[in-house]
């Protein structure tokens, strides 16, 4: 697997967890479709991010600047650094909250919440900022494998095979449509195609292609290679939501816990009613996929930033190369650390990051699709039937919820 197994699980942030654990809790088996439902979608919206990356030879931002008037710039660059630093702010938090449960409460006490979400953020930055570009690469690989905790702790709470696989009915309550909207959200996120689009370009970076002109156009084995890879990428990520909504679906559902706010409060809830190793995987899980998520949005931010302000950006590239580059992480990582002070409710924190990314996945969406059907920037490269009609039906599905979603938190 390559750089898509980081895309799809990334997608699983600790936010994405606490969205998926709420569906399986409130709502049972009834949610269990969306899994497979999505997963289509989910690789078609990476796998063009990602086409995009490699025969443009630049970021999405990059390539957005190039194409379009400067206002839409404006528009995307604004939105995706919103909203990757309120969603890294809710996911910092998420980490700390794990950890507070695997934690001494004598150590607790000296440090406190707080105090963990500084340490937390404070060795992420540390890895960004000593780290290497193949070897940050191949930690947030292992970090990815942290995941299928989730499997196991699915076969853990034992859920009856023919419930796991049979269809539910479906729902047409508010609170049921809501939940689809906020998983529609969780999977379809926009910082995944930045952040895939921009990987290309590290990944030809990295090896010796710094001038636009050489990392300009692709082979159709490279691109089948990496439909291949995002399709494994994403098929992981897939199953995992899987598991996390059966996990809570076989458990909490019948103790009518009912929405969950964190991740951490699933895991909290799981330990007297699937014993305490499936509650200890379940925080596991969050802390490890929250290291990778985390740097996913902060450094996606300073992609969009650099992009958008022709600036050189890159992990390929040390701090004193690139300084704007890590300039702007370091300020996303300080206010996303401030976001956990403002006594903000986590699952107001969520909703926030869900409306900003929300708004601004629909109008990224159609970009992707017209740039990759432009001929003159894409060549025999632009997308076939079947691609476009599948990215077509992303992009209204994605807008419907992006405009279901406004509505209701209006």
């Amino acid at each position: 697997m390559g750089s898509s197994l980081i895309t799809g699980a990334a997608d699983d942030d600790p936010s994405a967890v606490a969205t998926y654990a709420s569906a399986g809790s409130a709502f049972g088996p009834g949610t269990l479709w969306t899994a497979p439902a999505l997963f289509p979608m989910r690789a078609v919206a990476v796998y063009l991010s990602s086409k995009l990356g490699q025969v443009s030879g630049q970021g999405l931002v990059g390539t957005i600047k190039a194409c379009f008037p400067r206002w839409v710039l404006l528009a995307v660059a604004v939105g995706a650094v919103i909203g990757n630093t309120i969603e890294a702010g809710a996911d910092l938090g998420g980490i700390a909250a794990a950890l507070n449960l695997l934690t001494p409460q004598p150590v607790l006490n000296v440090v406190g919440f707080g105090g963990m979400v500084a340490l937390v953020a404070a060795g992420i930055l540390a890895v960004q900022w000593f780290g290497s570009y193949r070897w940050i690469r191949a930690v947030f690989r292992w970090l990815a494998l942290v995941l299928v905790v989730y499997i196991v702790s699915a076969v853990l709470v034992h859920p009856a095979a023919a419930q796991a696989a049979r269809m539910p009915p479906l729902q047409l309550g508010r609170g049921y449509l809501a939940m689809l909207v906020a998983l529609v959200g969780a999977s379809l996120s926009p910082y995944l195609y930045i952040w895939q689009a921009s990987q290309e370009v590290e990944e030809d970076v990295s090896m010796g292609r710094r001038r636009l002109s050489d990392r300009k156009g692709t082979t159709a084995a490279s691109l089948r290679s990496r439909a291949g890879d995002v399709l494994a990428g994403m098929a992981f990520s897939s199953v995992v939501m899987y598991c996390i909504i059966i996990s809570t679906a076989a458990t909490l559902y019948p103790a009518g816990v009912g929405r969950l706010s964190t991740a951490a409060q699933a895991a909290r809830a799981l330990q007297p009613l699937a014993g305490p190793l499936a509650g200890l995987l379940f925080a596991l899980g969050v802390i490890g996929v929250g290291f990778l998520a985390v740097p996913v949005m902060t450094v996606g931010a300073a992609y969009v930033v650099c992009d958008a302000c022709g600036w050189k950006s890159g992990l390929s590239a040390r701090p004193r190369e690139a300084k704007q580059f890590y300039a702007v992480i370091v300020a996303t990582t300080l206010v996303a650390v401030a976001i956990n002070f403002l006594g903000a409710n986590p699952m107001h924190t969520l909703v926030a990051a869900g409306v900003v990314q929300g708004m601004l996945a629909p109008g990224l969406l159609v970009l992707v699709m017209l740039m990759t059907n432009n001929k003159r920037l894409m060549g025999a490269w632009i997308n076939t039937r079947i691609v476009n009609v599948l990215g077509w039906a992303t992009t209204a599905l994605v807008s419907a919820a992006a405009l279901a979603l406004i509505v209701s938190v209006l």
